[in-house]
């Protein structure tokens, strides 16, 4: 019974990112999202990827890496650090692998995040995102980001922010800030560049 209501979210949340220009996938398990995935990338593609907790807990990297994709994989410090070259070559990957913080019933995806590369540049953009993901406004979204996964990734990767010691958003100015971007991404200008796999299963954070 669950798995038939995931399937009528999934449907709908489907039907408002075709009207948005953006393609969305059904599946029922990770594993099978994962396969998904895969079958997309070619061997030799460059693939690139978001601090993304889904893509990480579905193994997609090894997946790739069997498969001969080219993963382009910098240091942590690297990733943060002001100028850093990564940000120019992830701009020409071929894929960018993505989860997304939330998306709308309706097909509007919600991001808040300190460095805004997770939709430009790249030819192609996979977001890969959990049934939990979804809520019905675009406001609800960001109320998601801010009372749930911000504190967490917080207290998780130990940032000093207002929320990982507090528990919610502050609103604050933090040198650690994650929420530098609200990102809302309601349409792609571009026919068949960002693929949206929703998964019948809780994922991510």
């Amino acid at each position: 019974m669950r798995e038939d209501v995931y399937r009528k979210m999934a449907e709908h949340v489907i039907e408002g990112l075709k009207k948005r220009n953006m393609e969305g996938i059904y599946c029922e398990t990770g594993e099978e999202a994962a396969r998904a995935v895969v079958d997309m990338v070619g061997p030799g593609d460059l693939v690139t990827w978001g601090g993304s907790a889904t893509v990480n807990e579905l193994g997609i990297l090894d997946l790739l890496r069997e498969k001969g994709a080219r993963l382009l994989e910098y240091p942590e410090e690297e990733r943060k650090a002001p100028g850093s070259p990564i940000f120019q070559e992830a701009a020409g990957a071929d894929y960018f692998l993505m989860g997304t913080n939330a998306i709308t019933i309706n097909g509007e995806l919600v991001n808040i995040d300190g460095a805004s590369n997770r939709l430009h540049g790249p030819k192609h953009v996979v977001i890969v995102a959990g049934i939990n993901k979804i809520v019905k406004t675009v406001e609800d979204g960001i109320h998601r980001i801010q009372t749930q996964t911000c504190p967490v990734i917080a207290d998780k990767t130990g940032r000093k922010t207002p929320c990982g010691t507090a528990g919610f958003c502050t609103d604050c100015q933090s040198p650690d800030c994650m929420c530098c971007n609200i990102v809302v991404t309601r349409r792609s200008r571009y026919t068949g560049r960002i693929r949206v796999i929703l998964v019948g299963e809780t994922l991510g954070i």
